[in-house]
């Protein structure tokens, strides 16, 4: 008997048993080039010499100390480290073990910056159809990826939404980029009218949607009009970089492409690399100060917030970035993979879109071109291709429900920033293969 309780429950798993660099092995020697960093995660691959040494000589140190009752130097360090390159005001963080865990953190934030300033009737957010914002029931009620929400509906707290900045379905033949983004941007302010303003805490979105649409990227100029929308009705800017922050879309945090100031933003995935499970909160001064000046005491905490260890592991991360020139590395390889991917795929007859930014790229796939329309849910393409790629030697991470939580497929693409030019020449030719084997089985279920 298995007692480890799987994912899923009848899933048979190779055993991972060593790293190298770009792939994993397992208990049989098959090595696996992980093109998607397990879920965004492993930036720097997974046998990072430095990072190891600096995870070894903190535990030499001390592991692990309650928050409640110490601070330590490495996490204060790793604390002034990330808030000097966060964009704008960004200068007090928060550390946790997750993404969920700092999309909690946000929320509550929030509801209590605005209980600070005496307005209580504050009690909705505002998000995006299809957007996952973690699997804690909090943050859980705020995402709306359908899928994941429906057996936990009567549990999550109502919240409000809208339809995402997603062109390559929703932007009309006869607009330009920058009419359909203030279009869809504006809807933000049409929902805040119709649920009153006053009674709204924040909008909250990803800057660029990861594993429940693929790698969408906002147009031009939706971001600036929903920042002007937010302060003009006074409500809060949530940004969820859990995945495509930390470096993932060349810059170290996601929103500097789109030359915004958020209030709040978390991130988690790529911070800690996989070495260790770790997650940040960033605040602005004002929120902080709302808090410092009021109660003084956010009423939160986890057991292992800013955990010594996992605050090693990270600074080291950042460090790397650093002495090997990183977030450069992820724009040029960015684009090398965008244009295989494109070489490759662009006239694939069941690839209907190629998008992305920097090191984190998805694939639509459609089972017309011209009228794109999805495959239907029941071939579970995600799985096939899941299974062939696999057994190719590749991860990737293809997903159903692109469009709204059911239809739609789509494959996610996230390799650490050391993949080098023909590690991506074996990522496309693999991913080919498993496509093209995947789409074989269909031609015969």
């Amino acid at each position: 008997m298995n007692h480890l309780f799987h994912r899923h429950c009848h899933s048979s798993l190779p055993h991972a048993v060593e790293g190298n660099g770009a792939y994993i092995i397992d208990q049989h020697g098959n090595q696996y080039l992980d093109a998607s960093g397990g879920a965004a995660v492993s930036c720097l691959g997974h046998s990072n010499q430095a990072v190891r040494e600096a995870m070894h000589q903190q535990i030499d140190r001390i592991a692990y100390a309650h928050s409640g009752f110490f601070t330590t130097d490495v996490a204060e360090e790793l604390a002034d480290t990330l808030a000097a390159r966060a964009p704008g005001d960004l200068n007090h963080v928060y550390f946790v073990s997750g993404g969920s865990e700092a999309m909690e953190s946000a929320l509550k934030l929030a509801r209590q910056y605005f209980l600070e300033k005496g307005e209580s009737q504050r009690t909705r957010f505002i998000a995006r159809q299809q957007s996952y914002h973690g699997n804690t029931l909090g943050v859980l009620a705020v995402g709306g990826n359908q899928w994941r929400r429906a057996p936990f509906d009567p549990l999550l707290t109502p919240s409000e939404h809208i339809a995402p900045c997603y062109a390559y379905r929703d932007k009309h033949e006869n607009e330009t980029e920058l009419e359909y983004g203030l279009r869809a941007a504006n809807a933000l302010e049409e929902k805040l009218l119709e649920v009153g303003p006053e009674t709204v805490l924040a909008f909250v979105a990803e800057p660029v949607v990861g594993a429940t649409a693929g790698a969408v990227t906002a147009v031009e100029g939706y971001f600036k009009r929903i920042r002007e929308i937010c302060d003009q009705y006074g409500i809060l800017l949530i940004l969820d970089e859990v995945m495509c922050g930390i470096g993932r879309t060349g810059t170290l945090f996601a929103h500097e492409q789109e030359g915004i100031h958020a209030d709040i933003v978390a991130v988690a995935k790529g911070l800690g690399g996989g070495y260790q499970p770790i997650g940040a909160m960033l605040a602005s001064d004002r929120i902080y100060q709302a808090i410092s000046s009021g109660s003084g005491f956010f009423q939160h905490g986890h057991t292992y917030m800013a955990h010594a260890t996992g605050a090693a592991a990270s600074l080291a991360v950042l460090q790397e970035f650093e002495r090997q020139q990183l977030l450069p590395a992820v724009q040029q390889r960015g684009q090398e993979l965008s244009r295989a991917l494109h070489e490759r795929f662009g006239d694939h007859p069941f690839v209907g879109d190629i998008r992305g930014r920097g090191l984190f790229q998805g694939m639509e796939l459609v089972a017309d071109r011209g009228t794109k329309q999805p495959f239907a849910t029941a071939t579970k393409l995600d799985s096939k291709i899941k299974k062939y790629a696999m057994a190719e030697g590749l991860m990737c991470y293809p997903m159903g429900g692109t469009i709204d939580g059911e239809q739609g497929h789509h494959i996610l693409l996230a390799p650490p920033y050391i993949i080098e030019s023909q590690q991506i020449d074996e990522l496309v030719a693999k991913l080919s293969i498993a496509m093209e084997k995947a789409f074989g089985e269909l031609k015969h279920d």
